[in-house]
């Protein structure tokens, strides 16, 4: 199967670095859309995305594109598919629709629709039908609809990319990895710098840029639902996977993490041990307003567990301006990135942001607040900002799917 077309759900706002990083693996045709990137190449080009993207949320091999104007248009154009030529009818099925658009009155009567087509399908060629899971399917078909055009796709991920098979102590509000891993690449972060996440809750952080740093892929420790597909040539997905152990390297980056809470702190360490790279981060207990920064210059990552975690007003208008004084007084030479869904972080922390990145963690709108600390006025920090990274993107960015 070469040529085939595929599209790359991301969190909204790292399209931009999505499509960097595919271009990286090999995809072509790249095509970025609101919530994620549209992108072709030969059919295991799917198993090494889903092995080796950081920044995906899932990859969809798509299947057709044809228009309609009423449901039974969407049932034909369901049921004139391959579906036995793809998954056995052993398998379990999902069915997800999603719309843009759409003047249908029911997204469920629709979703019920390509059910149908999709089991008599079965039924007409194979004289059996696949069960339904809407839990733990083996196989999920998603649809999506624009005002007169349906496309129709295999999820060959299964499980969203950002469940690397790795973290097992969670704390409240959780990062996901993929959207951490995607603020390392906008704050410009590179193995060899020296990375501090002084707020590190359960590590997240901490472990995709340890990964990063040992070129381990995140999709090592996981099974994936291409592996059920008819087409799965096991050959290829095992030379994919020894290739990159081979990348693999030891590492001795930088990389520090620290809380206040000890909680947290030995849920970061059993994440890390997990995953094999407890020697890979140096964490310490100790509160971000008077830590010691542990080199001249470095890259500093936080997700503050205040604001809508918390639902402090008052800590955090408290907080915010001692954290600006703690960067101001301890961090000069340092570029400082925070996460945060409180958009009066800007005004209370008492610095100027350089830049000001619209993200989301799930469904929560958050911006991603960059400070180039340097000794001088805010004016002098105004002249001297020179964003390492990929420019802003707009502030509203509805998902593709």
């Amino acid at each position: 199967m070469s040529g085939q077309a595929f599209f790359a759900p991301c969190p909204r706002g790292l399209e931009g670095v999505l499509c960097t990083e595919l271009q990286g693996l090999g995809a072509q045709g790249l095509a970025p859309a609101q919530g994620g990137v549209g992108f072709t190449g030969p059919f295991p080009l799917c198993y090494r995305v889903n092995l080796e993207s950081r920044i995906a949320s899932r990859v969809l091999w798509r299947l057709s594109q044809s228009g309609y104007c009423r449901e039974q248009d969407i049932y034909r154009a369901a049921y004139g598919l391959n579906w036995p030529g793809w998954f056995a009818s052993s398998r379990t099925i999902k069915v997800k629709v999603s719309a843009q658009h759409c003047s249908l009155p029911s997204l469920d009567f629709i979703t019920l629709r390509i059910k149908d087509a999709v089991c008599d399908k079965f039924m007409a060629v194979r004289k059996v039908r696949p069960s339904v899971d809407t839990r733990r399917p083996d196989i999920r078909i998603e649809a999506f609809l624009t005002e007169k055009e349906v496309a129709f796709y295999l999820d060959t991920s299964g499980e969203p990319l950002f469940k690397r098979g790795l973290r097992r102590a969670r704390a409240a509000a959780p990062l996901r990895e993929n959207l951490a891993a995607g603020i390392l690449k906008l704050a410009g972060w590179t193995p060899g710098q020296p990375l501090l996440d002084p707020m590190c809750g359960s590590g997240t952080i901490l472990l995709e840029a340890a990964q990063m740093a040992r070129s381990i892929a995140p999709g090592l420790g996981r099974r994936f639902a291409f592996e059920k597909l008819q087409g799965f040539d096991p050959t290829a997905w095992q030379t994919l996977r020894k290739a990159s152990r081979a990348r693999q390297r030891e590492d001795a980056s930088a990389i520090y993490g620290c809380d206040r809470d000890p909680l947290a702190l030995e849920a970061a360490r059993a994440n890390l041990r997990e995953a094999g790279l407890e020697d890979a981060v140096r964490l310490m207990r100790a509160d971000v307003l008077e830590i010691t920064p542990p080199a001249p210059e470095g890259v500093l990552v936080a997700n503050p567990p205040y604001g809508v975690r918390t639902g402090h007003e008052a800590e955090l208008a408290d907080f915010y301006p001692r954290l600006g004084d703690a960067l101001k007084q301890r961090f000069p030479g340092w570029r400082a990135y925070v996460l945060t869904a409180d958009q009066r972080l800007p005004r209370l922390i008492g610095l100027a942001p350089s830049r000001r990145i619209p993200l989301f963690n799930g469904a929560l709108e958050c911006r991603l607040y960059e400070f180039l600390i340097i000794k001088g006025s805010a004016r002098a920090l105004r002249k001297t900002a020179k964003p390492p990274a990929p420019k802003d993107g707009p502030d509203a960015l509805p998902a593709h799917l």
